[in-house]
């Protein structure tokens, strides 16, 4: 859990909802008990490298309503700096039903978050002497889509960052019917992709947003726009690195039960980010992506398989007396 008097070695942005997920299979319109949790790409990866010990600030709004009051008190659980957390009198937090999935397919997900707290971010809440006291900046694409003023505040925060001299990860998350239209999507999150240290794309966003297939193209794609690694997640087969050192797939361990895919992208993004700001090469990072992507997927609701520091480490211990992690190919 993160110190709130200590500085800040991650910030990210964006918007949690409230989320309520069916506690019965079927389709929504039938589903008469849910149990509510919070959701948000952004908010996930807070509450995952929160959980490691990083010390993790969150910027958002949220309305003054329970649902904003139910996502403070999170916050306020799992530490993570909230001083950039803004209640809007105006316009109310907003909330997400999620089907239950018993087959290992994505659930159904139906958003109601158009006119959010959150969706009115914009340069008004950036505080330079805030955020540049963060050694980590951590972007998503899902905070750019929601609104055109939360997208400049996406690009701001992303120039300020790089120009201090610090690091950034982006990772796509794509929510195509949030944008305008598709050909601004891969505009926008190319050009915010085009900022990052690290980027990782999924290979099916990859495909969307590249024009490739092939995840040594995607890569390639964003190392040639600056990039100085692109994690490529490949599902079941695990992922593949590459950087202007090194190339290989990770791959990762076969999960018997899969109980909910939504949130194995951000679990992989902490596992990544974590190791990376640990100083650990490449292979271990993506080692540890893999991990937490799977323990993710294990259980339901979006967070709640993020491991704590003493989990991860216990985890860590048991795969030390194996080899390396297994690369399946390497590839330049």
């Amino acid at each position: 859990m993160s110190n709130p008097g200590a500085a800040l070695d991650v910030i990210t942005y964006g918007e949690a909802m409230a989320m309520f997920v069916a506690a019965e299979t079927g389709p929504l319109a039938g589903v008469g008990r849910f149990t509510k949790r919070v959701a948000g790409a952004d908010l996930n990866v807070a509450i995952g490298l929160a959980r490691l010990g990083f010390n993790v600030g969150w910027m958002s709004r949220v309305g003054h309503d329970s649902f904003g009051q139910y996502v403070r008190d999170t916050l306020t659980k799992e530490g993570i700096d909230q001083r950039r957390v803004t209640t809007d009198e105006r316009y109310p937090t907003g909330f997400q039903l999620k089907s239950k999935a018993d087959d290992g397919s994505d659930p159904a997900i139906e958003y109601f978050r158009k006119g959010s707290a959150a969706s009115h971010l914009s340069l008004d809440d950036y505080a330079a002497q805030y955020v540049l006291s963060a050694r980590h900046l951590h972007l998503t694409g899902v905070a750019p889509a929601i609104s055109a003023s939360s997208r400049e505040l996406a690009f701001h925060l992303a120039r300020e960052m790089r120009a201090a001299g610090k690091t950034i990860s982006f990772d796509p998350n794509l929510r195509p019917t949030l944008w305008p239209s598709r050909a601004a999507m891969v505009e926008g999150l190319n050009a915010l992709a085009a900022l990052a240290d690290w980027v990782l794309p999924g290979i099916g966003e990859g495909e969307i947003l590249t024009g490739y297939t092939q995840p040594e193209d995607i890569a390639k794609f964003y190392l040639d726009r600056g990039a100085r690694a692109v994690i490529v997640k490949l599902g079941a087969q695990g992922a593949y690195f590459r950087s202007a050192d090194d190339a290989a797939v990770i791959a990762c361990e076969p999960v018997a039960n899969v109980v909910d895919t939504v949130g194995a992208g951000d679990g992989f993004a902490v596992g990544v980010i974590s190791a990376l700001l640990e100083g650990k090469p490449l292979p271990q990072a993506v080692a540890r992506g893999n991990r937490i992507g799977a323990l993710a997927i294990q259980v339901i609701g979006d967070s709640e398989g993020l491991p704590t520091r003493a989990e991860l480490d216990a985890l860590e211990l048991d795969t030390l007396e194996l080899t390396a992690a297994p690369r399946i190919a390497n590839a330049a």
